[in-house]
């Protein structure tokens, strides 16, 4: 059997938790059997308030075009996330989830609802604690806006901007991978096989790699 690897990571400290990058991949590896094939893996550096998935669109992709299977190293990772797990169901990609072996579009669609619920039922409970806030005299709403606070917003919006977001995700992703023992050259191919490119959109080599490992976190 063919699969694609799929995993998400946070940020690079979560190497530290269970949840890693490379508590993943020892998850993935451990599921294998003999005669498996794993294909290219996609991981995806991301916040979990971002809705749209680069990264597993690239996987779905590349499943389809080898007639793989998706591989997701841990499903309860990612269920609350609704985006994710639309785009999973509708993407007609075979996938198995090492954590939830038996999982199917079935189980997925019903996390999909459940996590959709959750939403809605968090969102109502916020709106009936700023009313009964607003009940008991506090005063809602945002703070007062100063000249300086104003100008503070634009300084960071500014560098926000300059700090291109591919290259951020990139630069989290080559934090996990030096902690892996990988070299500069080796990490380069690894993110222009995931499709990353330079600010300028050019591939990835050594150097680049090495001036984007000191950024910093």
């Amino acid at each position: 059997m063919k699969y694609v690897p799929y995993y998400r990571v946070s940020t690079a400290s979560q190497g530290k938790s269970g949840l890693g990058l490379s508590a993943q991949q020892d998850i993935v590896q451990r599921f294998l059997k003999v005669g498996d094939v794993l294909l290219d893996e996609f991981v995806e550096v991301e916040s979990g308030k971002r809705a749209d998935r680069p990264q597993l669109a690239a996987a779905i992709t590349h499943a389809k075009q080898h007639k793989a299977r998706l591989l997701i190293a841990k499903l309860d990772r990612l269920s609350r996330n609704v985006s994710f797990i639309f785009s999973l169901r509708n993407s007609e990609v075979d996938f198995v989830a090492c954590d939830i072996p038996d999982a199917n579009t079935l189980t997925v669609g019903i996390m999909a609802v459940l996590a959709q619920h959750e939403r809605e039922l968090i969102s109502e409970r916020t709106r009936a604690a700023l009313a009964a806030k607003k009940a008991q005299g506090h005063k809602l709403g945002m703070p007062n806006i100063t000249p300086e606070v104003t100008h503070r917003g634009l300084v960071i919006r500014q560098t926000n901007a300059e700090d291109n977001l591919a290259n951020r995700q990139a630069a989290e992703l080559i934090r996990l991978y030096r902690k892996e023992g990988l070299t500069y050259r080796a990490i380069a191919d690894r993110l222009n096989q995931m499709g990353y490119r330079t600010r300028r959109g050019q591939a990835f080599l050594a150097m680049s790699v090495k001036r984007l490992d000191g950024w910093p976190t």
